[in-house]
């Protein structure tokens, strides 16, 4: 291009009168040159355009799982440490609450022991106390003293299933009569 351009040059030199036809021809083949390859820059720029995008989605796509699994990562982190400090809390908690139910249990028996009420031990150690005492008596040959015996008979007897079965027809059947 620049050998025309040069070789027009040298016409117009050896010309007289400025612009003759060879010089003007070599100018617009000259532009036309210009234009054809601003239209094949275009049209390779718009062809690399598509794949210069695909590749920064792919690119985007990439960095993008990357960051989830981090993030993901670190959520499962802290999801542990909150866990672990509510574990830890929770215990320490429940130990504080073991305490403080102790602590209310001791003052508790301590007003009712005050108060003359016997504790659930000393209760207790009667009944032991009453069960031996009876076994006594009844190795020596006495009958079982009057309260004991007058809970044996208050205690209703188990009444054996056919019989209560029976007893329900001749209830319903004196009702319907």
């Amino acid at each position: 291009m620049v050998k025309k351009i040069q070789k027009a040059g040298s016409a117009a030199q050896s010309s007289a009168a400025g612009f003759n036809s060879p010089l003007s021809g070599a100018i617009k083949d000259s532009a036309q040159q210009i234009w054809l390859a601003g239209l094949g820059a275009f049209s390779k720029a718009q062809e690399e355009g598509g794949k210069a995008f695909e590749s920064l989605v792919k690119e985007g796509m990439s960095i993008q799982r990357k960051t989830q699994a981090v993030a993901e990562e670190r959520i499962s982190e802290a999801t542990n440490r909150v866990s672990s400090m509510a574990t830890d809390i929770s215990s320490k908690a429940q130990g504080q609450w073991d305490k403080l139910e102790n602590i209310f249990e001791e003052r508790v028996a301590k007003a009712l022991n005050k108060l003359g009420v016997p504790s659930a031990r000393d209760v207790e150690a009667l009944i032991e106390r009453i069960d031996a005492l009876n076994a006594q008596v009844q190795r020596l040959g006495g009958k079982a003293p009057a309260k004991a015996a007058a809970r044996k008979a208050s205690t209703p007897k188990k009444v054996a299933p056919a019989k209560k079965a029976a007893a329900r027809k001749t209830t319903r059947r004196t009702k319907a009569a």
